[in-house]
């Protein structure tokens, strides 16, 4: 029963510390008009948690990994995600400019973004395939990174509608192209890769686990 209760306290932990740091940051967004429409896929993903969690709670491992993404979300959500001065930290943290060291002339918090939701949501939407009945073999490691790229499509659809919807000011700073017609592409194509790092990862320590739980029943079949 303790080790039950365990998980439990650490992601209702999690589940409260990011409920500060979305209150912190829901005071005085860049934006507030583009920091409710941000939001709509954090009431969403909250909503679709609180309706599911008494068939799926997130492992501490998936939890984490939600939990990071949200916060690097609410960031977003708070400057906008054109505006998020991660390079004046970096030149506070360091004395150079973050984007000149690499040569970027845009504001690239949204490719971070995008590149995170496949990084760290792959991981807990296999773990959700697997409660759901999904064996863990190929397919378990190969669906996450389909429902990634589906799911950031019909992302990049909505943003597309939303912003012919909301007009040329809100709908500016709510799509965050920054004038690059590729932005979407790019988007996806930043998420699948995240996505097959994760997968891969997976892999390799689901394979590394059962090569030495083989190595120790060995040893306690000659013991």
């Amino acid at each position: 029963m303790e080790t039950e209760r365990y998980p439990r306290r650490y992601v209702l932990g999690l589940a409260g510390l990011f409920l500060l740091f979305w209150a912190a940051l829901a005071i005085a967004p860049y934006d507030r008009h583009d920091w409710l429409l941000e939001n709509m896929l954090v009431f969403g993903l909250v909503a679709a948690l609180l309706l599911g969690h008494r068939h799926y709670s997130p492992s501490p491992s998936a939890a984490t990994l939600i939990f990071l993404y949200l916060c690097i979300h609410q960031l977003g959500a708070h400057y906008t995600y054109a505006h998020v001065p991660y390079d004046a930290w970096w030149q506070a943290l360091t004395g150079e400019s973050l984007n000149r060291q690499l040569g970027w002339d845009r504001n690239q918090y949204d490719r971070l973004a995008h590149f995170s939701y496949g990084l760290l949501l792959a991981y807990p939407i296999r773990e959700v395939l697997i409660r759901l009945g999904l064996r863990p073999g190929l397919w378990s490691l190969v669906l996450p990174v389909d429902i990634v790229l589906s799911t950031s499509a019909v992302y990049e659809l909505i943003e597309w509608i939303g912003g012919e919807m909301l007009g040329d000011g809100l709908g500016r700073t709510f799509l965050a192209t920054q004038h690059d017609r590729w932005d979407p592409q790019k988007d996806m194509a930043v998420a699948v890769v995240g996505a097959l790092i994760a997968m891969l990862a997976t892999a390799v320590l689901v394979r590394t686990r059962h090569v030495n739980a083989g190595a120790g029943s060995q040893a306690n079949a000659q013991a």
